[in-house]
């Protein structure tokens, strides 16, 4: 059963999927993830993937990398007890890797 915390991040997950429609990228894998798996579960794949995902890729290209997974996740403290330091500093890694800059 998800925590609250979860269905948060879940939303917010949503959130960030509208928010890439309007800048003109469909993520549909993306959707069909967080549908089939959930957000939380969709993160942890994406962020524990050895290569950033298709869906990085077009957001870094148009220059929203905030939109992705990673950003949201490192962006936001309060998703951080989610995530094992581990994944979190994978998240950090790959977002420095794309000359990234987190919010905090």
């Amino acid at each position: 059963m998800q925590s609250q915390l979860e269905r948060k991040f879940h939303n917010a997950l949503l959130d960030a999927y509208m928010k890439s429609k309007a800048i003109g990228y469909n993520a549909t894998l993306f959707i069909q993830m967080l549908q089939d798996r959930g957000g939380l579960a969709t993160a942890k794949a994406l962020i524990n993937s050895t290569k950033p995902s298709d869906g990085y890729t077009a957001l870094y290209s148009r220059g929203h990398l905030e939109l992705t997974v990673e950003a949201i996740v490192i962006d936001n403290p309060m998703w951080h007890e989610l995530f094992t330091d581990e994944e979190l500093a994978k998240a950090r890694k790959r977002l420095e890797d794309y000359e990234y800059r987190p919010k905090q």
